[in-house]
């Protein structure tokens, strides 16, 4: 088969793949929020977000990513100049990092699928954010193929997951300081039901 067309199936897989783990990280956070609601309405949601879960992670996660390394593979062993150039060994790295990221996403998806929601919806908009550092910094890299450019590149990489983690952070926030304003607006029950 001729390289382009190889290539041009890697870019697809790559880009399902991180659909794929962008998506499932939010559907722990929609599950792992859904813990807090009564029970009818979180049995339901539980439900409805493990359902959506498996057939993402089953249907367009695991496939995307093996797709992601044949066909990566498959350029390498073509065009093998390619790993005589330091910024394809950074690129390597990164993403078997990625992978490393998939089996996480993949030990959550179980975890949950037991019923055990370790980790906070917080913690989970933190993790989903890093998948956006490696998306960045793969592209980054596959699109310069340059020392000095990988020098700025790795620059404006922290720079972008410091906004994303400032972000973040000021979601949380926000949306704590609203969920106060919600229970204070709630009438006080204490008294007979009138309000002090």
């Amino acid at each position: 088969m001729d390289y382009v067309y190889i290539k041009a199936l890697h870019i697809i897989f790559v880009v399902c793949w991180f659909a794929a783990l962008f998506y499932v990280v939010r559907l722990f956070i929609y599950a792992t929020e859904a813990q807090l609601k009564d029970e009818q309405s979180k049995l339901i949601l539980t439900q409805q977000f493990l359902l959506m879960q498996r057939k993402l992670w089953y249907i367009i996660g695991w496939p995307s990513m093996i797709g992601t390394f044949v066909f990566g593979t498959w350029m390498l062993y073509l065009n093998p100049g390619l790993l005589s150039q330091p910024w394809m060994w950074i690129k390597l790295i990164l993403v078997s990092l990625l992978g490393i990221y998939h089996f996480e996403c993949h030990r959550i998806f179980k975890k949950q699928r037991e019923g055990k929601y370790t980790y906070s919806s917080f913690k989970l908009r933190l993790f989903n954010e890093l998948a956006t550092v490696f998306l960045v910094s793969i592209v980054f890299l596959a699109v310069v193929k340059s020392q000095n450019g990988l020098l700025w590149g790795l620059l404006g990489l922290i720079a972008f997951a410091a906004v994303l983690m400032l972000g973040v952070t000021l979601y949380k926030k926000n949306r704590e300081k609203h969920n106060r304003k919600d229970q204070e607006s709630l009438p006080d029950n204490t008294n007979g039901g009138t309000a002090v």
